[in-house]
């Protein structure tokens, strides 16, 4: 390891170690003030006092991760700007997220108390098999998508400081279990609007340096239009290949993909329960639709322009490319500077994963199903600001989220030791599965009254179950992608059987949830 790559080690330690000090102490100063929330309006929700920024923040670091820095831009760079067509709808996904599902779900989850989407679904469809499979789905999806940014964080590591993989591994595992096993949601959303700047930052400086050293941009649009025929938004990708993507059935799938379908994304959807008030809802959906505009803008941007730079080695390992220029084109203080903003989006993306996962596991599995009566009663008091939860059962249920949060970091870091290869492809199916899961019984949940339990499960098992069969047998008919089938069958599921119910709605849940 060379002097350099000592610095940026350095460099990315403190700022790790900065994010893990910052959270939990202002995790800990949280509790503190919002006492008589209790443990788990705390923890799992950071006591519903976000503001515009924060809430914009949490929700753009929650949905940029690994792939939106490396596998996105990497892509770019060998594919052009027609990645740009992939890239670009993302810039909507706060403010659809939030104008569509924010401030619905926002004001149910007050009303029923709720921490977890599972909380909601549970109030909603009044069915234990419903928030089994369900969380069971959540549980599943979301290692395999911790795997992919465990990988995408130990790579980048490894890529510009020379440690081993496992090494880097290791670095970046610990730090990020341990302020979001001690810190809960505050820490972790107090981190991702650390993180959110740090980002937009980072993408300023990647572009910079990537037109100085490709000699400005007369230069890189003369270098790619004679070596890279087609790289331009109409063109045809790598050395005049045919590019996929550009295919109408496949660019509407990446559209649904990653576009209308986040909506099904539950670790964004948790976040319109914490927000503070309308106020700060408005702001947010504006705040974050122009910092996701400028990280894809400005990432995909500056992958295409990287091409000039990187070789026939780094085209072939896309996830390659932006570590590669970044550790021979940029001086040591942007580097590290510039590499603690995919890092950041690394990070934010596992911690609200890991925190969600370790909420379903602990309290919409075990508390609601296995655990034993004293504990639901005072899972039950924490929710409810008029009783008292006793000391020995409050930290019985803390510890336990504290080591389950623990223990399920453990497990993405053992399966992270040996991943598959593409990160930008292990993302997209873990998102696909996400969505296919949750976008009809949160929607439909949320706009159709007839939508009940039964409608719920047929639509996951169809979507889930059309997705999976569809993405492993490699079918893709005209070039649409797995997700949209897998949506339309869910759909087809959830209405069909929500029609067939004749039973009288609810009244509860005519009451909470409408």
């Amino acid at each position: 390891m060379n002097a350099n790559q000592i610095t940026i080690l350095a460099i990315l330690i403190a700022y790790m170690a900065a994010n893990a000090v910052i959270g939990v102490w202002m995790s800990h100063v949280s509790a503190q003030e919002n006492a008589s929330s209790g443990f788990l309006q705390n923890y799992f929700v950071g006591g519903r006092t976000m503001g515009g920024v924060v809430l914009a923040m949490t929700i753009v670091a929650t949905y940029t991760s690994a792939s939106s820095f490396l596998g996105g831009p990497g892509l770019a760079a060998s594919w052009g700007l027609t990645q740009s067509w992939v890239a670009a709808v993302q810039i909507g996904t706060a403010f659809l997220t939030l104008g569509i599902i924010g401030k619905k779900l926002g004001i149910i989850s007050r009303r029923i108390k709720a921490v977890t989407i599972s909380d909601y679904l549970k109030a909603r469809y009044k069915s234990p098999a419903v928030v089994i499979l369900a969380s069971i789905m959540l549980v599943i999806f979301f290692i395999t998508q911790m795997i992919a940014q465990f990988k995408g964080g130990a790579t980048l590591i490894q890529t510009v400081t020379g440690l081993p993989y496992i090494s880097a591994l290791m670095l970046f595992s610990a730090i990020v279990i341990i302020y979001t096993a001690f810190g809960g949601f505050k820490a972790v959303v107090i981190t991702d609007t650390i993180q959110g700047f740090i980002m937009a930052c980072g993408t300023f400086l990647l572009l910079f340096f990537v037109i100085r050293a490709g000699g400005g941009m007369d230069s890189i649009i003369e270098f790619n239009t004679a070596n890279n025929p087609g790289w331009d938004l109409l063109g045809k990708g790598e050395f005049g290949a045919e590019i996929p993507a550009l295919r109408p059935g496949t660019l509407l799938s990446y559209w649904v993909l990653v576009g209308v379908g986040v909506l099904g994304l539950p670790q964004t959807a948790v976040r319109s329960m914490g927000f503070k008030d309308t106020e700060s809802l408005h702001k947010a959906m504006i705040y974050g639709t122009v910092v996701v505009g400028i990280l894809m803008i400005g990432m995909h941007l500056a992958g295409a322009l990287a091409f000039p730079l990187v070789g026939e080695e780094q085209l072939a390992n896309t996830d390659s490319v932006i570590p590669y220029v970044v550790h021979k084109y940029m001086p040591t203080w942007a580097a590290g500077l510039f590499l603690a903003a995919p890092l950041a989006a690394v990070m934010s993306t596992v911690d609200s994963l890991l925190i969600l996962a370790s909420a379903t596991i602990l309290k919409d599995l075990y508390v609601t199903y296995f655990a034993q009566k004293n504990v639901v009663a005072a899972v039950r008091a924490d929710q409810d600001e008029n009783k008292e939860v006793s000391d020995a059962t409050e930290k019985k249920i803390k510890y336990g989220s504290f080591a389950l949060t623990t223990a399920l970091g453990l497990i993405v870091f053992a399966l992270a030791m040996n991943p598959p290869s593409i990160l930008v492809w292990i993302n997209l199916f873990a998102m696909g599965g996400l969505e296919a899961t949750f976008f009809w019984p949160l929607i439909g949940g949320l706009y159709w009254k007839r939508g009940n339990a039964a409608a719920c499960i047929a639509s996951i098992i169809c979507g889930v179950g059309t997705f999976v069969f569809f993405n492993q047998n490699k079918i893709a008919p005209f070039g649409i992608h797995e997700i949209v089938l897998g949506l339309i069958a869910g759909g087809l599921a959830y209405f069909i059987v929500g029609m067939m119910n004749k039973k009288d709605l609810d009244p509860d849940v005519l009451e909470n949830c409408f």
